[in-house]
């Protein structure tokens, strides 16, 4: 298992090619050997190769608009993912569609279950990545991530699960961690506090570097190995006044002194 930077988390930093190039620079230089790419400005496939080659880093995963795949061509898709060494890819939230909540699960469900299909035929790999409302309302009693396990065939998608959000949802992380056993090759790792500090422009969640929250990591992590994580990706949505790049750093110290087998 090994601990991975999300990009989001810099993506005020990733706005041109030069400042993409700059932030993939200063990752590898925190110690990162592993990136998830999302949120960045356009880019040709060759041109991350070069940069990831160049920083000794691996994209390991990215996050693509679920409309990308509905409308586009999903052979060129992983064709230009291929380039750049990646097969797996991910969708932020569902896509979006229908009147309420489950027209537009449903509506995914549609599209998503052929298209989940013929990435895998294509050796590539569909991850569904959550927020905390996949958890909530009208998914309370049966999740989201419970219909895709029911609906979507093993093999054709896996959960990049958000440790944060989850336990936002007041999901009982651990157990749900054991639940999707072998389906959490790449996670996100996301920490927070409840009580928000004066000046901070937030009014529900206060989002941490890992370790500097609330959260139990030193158990999610264990139960991640055991679950067969691979990838475990930073993801910090927001610093407000902090640098996006110390809160990357202080991440990876956090939990690589604790962990120092996940470098």
């Amino acid at each position: 298992m090994q601990i991975g930077a999300q990009l989001y988390t810099a993506y005020n930093h990733t706005t041109t090619l030069e400042d993409f190039s700059k932030t993939l620079k200063k990752v590898a230089d925190i110690g990162y050997k592993t990136v998830q790419v999302s949120g960045t400005c356009p880019f040709e496939p060759e041109w991350l190769r070069e940069e990831l080659l160049k920083n000794e880093l691996k994209c390991v995963l990215t996050h693509v608009s679920p409309m990308s795949l509905i409308e586009g061509n999903l052979e060129k898709i992983i064709a230009d993912h291929a380039v750049f060494g990646c097969k797996n890819i991910g969708i932020g939230s569902l896509p979006p569609g229908g009147s309420d909540p489950i027209e537009r699960y449903e509506l995914f469900r549609e599209k998503f279950v052929p298209i989940a299909k013929e990435m895998r035929d294509l050796g590539a790999k569909l991850h569904y990545h959550n927020h905390d409302q996949e958890f909530r309302g009208c998914f309370a009693e049966k999740s989201v991530l419970d219909r895709i396990l029911e609906d979507f065939p093993e093999d054709s998608i896996d959960f990049t699960l958000d440790l944060g959000w989850a336990a936002w949802a007041d999901v009982d992380v651990v157990s749900l961690i054991k639940k999707l056993n072998g389906r959490l090759s790449r996670i996100h790792l996301k920490d927070y506090l409840d009580e928000i500090p004066e000046g901070i422009d937030e009014k529900e969640v206060y989002l941490r570097p890992i370790y500097e929250g609330k959260l139990d990591y030193d158990a999610y992590i264990k139960t991640l190995s055991e679950a067969g994580c691979e990838y475990m990706l930073v993801e910090q949505d927001s610093c407000y006044n902090e640098d996006e790049f110390e809160c990357l750093r202080r991440s990876f110290v956090n939990v690589t002194s604790r962990f120092p087998e996940v470098k």
